[in-house]
């Protein structure tokens, strides 16, 4: 078996995963980062978009690492920036094949030691500390010895295989918000669309258990932003549903207009009781995405004005999973106080995104509002079990609620930042991650131009 030894191990490229191992290595660490997949970024090379950069006054909230891949994208036509949404507090679209390369650039300007095509297959522990991890790629197993790892899977894959203790799901059901596939559509006529919209207002989410929508979400907002995610067609789909014609279990429709002319990402596949923790459940459900793909497209051209010629342009490399397991870390952020807007003076990051929260087992989705931004705590970052393990992305410790609005990307990308900060941090202090100087950390952290205060 091949050996490795480095500082920090990050398990995981995703938006999380990828701000901490690149801060680790800006930071003077030696930092390797394995990733299953053969690019970096996750659902940043999806369609998805950043949403809430800004907050309900339109300050921006969040900075650093996540603002610098923003600016990268603007100098490739890869953004628009950010633009202020009534529903979602402000939407960033980011072209997903530039925000891979832009991905790969800042790992190896970092000088990032990179293992791709490799999946985590264990992981020794001793003392309650970690000693190294195995990975398994083509038939080959590399052991990485390190002194701090770090789990951006977004599964909590590390924490879990290290018996951290974890949670799974909302408190009462246990059932986890479902995935979606994400694909892509060309031959969009916009036009078509607004005014279908604005002769049908009844389209738009009013009457879905919704508190952050306001006023100015309609088609005039989509027809003046070329940078907005549509969210809506209650009525008609429960119309087509009715009808027999509508292949999927949900409520909604989500578009979301991409910088490329006339294309639109498509967030609208459902999956329910699903696990993306559980190897079988991704297993089906990525076969079931795929097949309401070719359903839903023809439902889009004989029903919504404006898709009649639209036609099938990309489909993302994997199923995005909304919720799986959420490592228990030294502090657990509680919605309560997100709803108050509480930034203890131990905060990293920023979030203001509401409390997003699809149901698992039906079609219903409730959004709770956010009225002032709150701030995520450092030992929300630290596994209470596990003294050297660090989490970066949405398997931080929060509770089921709070989970609804810290999942997004760019608030992953925050946490990975602080993440990676402070594992390097440790390292050069020879301290654990919980003994870090959080005084210390938020100053360099805003050295790097995160926002943690408004």
């Amino acid at each position: 078996m091949e050996i490795i030894k480095t500082d920090i191990v990050v398990i995981g490229g995703g938006p999380g995963g990828l701000a901490a191992a690149v801060t680790a290595a800006r930071n003077g660490a030696k930092v390797l980062l394995a990733e299953r997949n053969g690019y970096l970024g996750g659902q940043l090379g999806s369609g998805l978009p950043f949403l809430a950069f800004l907050d309900k006054k339109k300050r921006q909230v969040i900075g650093g690492i996540a603002q610098e891949f923003v600016d990268r994208l603007t100098q490739v036509e890869g953004t628009k920036g950010h633009a202020y949404c009534p529903f979602h507090l402000s939407t960033t679209m980011v072209h997903p094949f530039y925000s891979r390369i832009i991905a790969f650039q800042m790992v190896k300007e970092a000088g990032v030691k990179l293992l791709l095509h490799c999946e985590l297959t264990d992981a020794r522990v001793k003392d309650g500390k970690l000693k190294s991890v195995t990975l398994t790629g083509k038939g080959i197993h590399i052991e990485v010895e390190a002194k701090i790892f770090i789990d951006g899977t977004g599964d909590g894959d590390l924490g879990y295989m290290a018996g951290a203790e974890f949670g799974k799901g909302q408190e009462d059901s246990h059932v986890m918000q479902p995935p979606t596939l994400m694909f892509n559509l060309a031959g969009i006529h916009f036009d078509k669309f607004y005014d279908f919209i604005e002769a049908h207002p009844e389209e738009l989410p009013y009457g879905l258990k919704m508190q952050n929508l306001r006023e100015g979400y309609n088609a005039d907002f989509f027809r003046n932003n070329s940078s907005f995610v549509f969210f809506g067609m209650q009525h008609l789909i429960r119309k087509l549903r009715d009808e027999g014609k509508c292949p999927i279990a949900r409520d909604t429709i989500i578009f979301i207009r991409q910088p490329n002319p006339g294309e639109v990402a498509v967030n609208t596949i459902r999956i329910l009781n699903f696990d993306g923790s559980d190897v079988h459940d991704l297993s089906n459900g990525e076969m079931e995405a795929h097949l309401q793909i070719p359903k839903l497209i023809q439902m889009f051209r004989d029903h919504v004005p404006g898709f009649e010629d639209c036609y099938l342009t990309s489909i993302n490399s994997c199923i995005g999973v909304r919720e799986s397991r959420r490592i228990m870390g030294k502090k657990m952020l509680d919605y309560h106080d997100c709803i108050e807007g509480r930034v203890p003076e131990d905060t990293i990051a920023l979030c203001s995104y509401f409390l997003d929260i699809h149901n698992g087992k039906g079609d219903d989705t409730t959004g709770i509002n956010i009225e002032e931004p709150f701030g995520i705590p450092y030992l929300c970052l630290v596994s209470k079990d596990i003294s050297n393990l660090m989490m970066a992305g949405r398997d931080i410790s929060v509770d089921p609620v709070t989970f609804g609005a810290t999942r997004i990307m760019n608030v992953c990308m925050a946490v990975g930042q602080a993440a990676g900060t402070a594992a390097a941090m440790a390292l050069s202090e020879d301290k654990l991650p919980e003994q870090v100087d959080i005084g210390g950390l938020r100053e360099k952290l805003l050295e790097q131009k995160a926002i943690l205060k408004m």
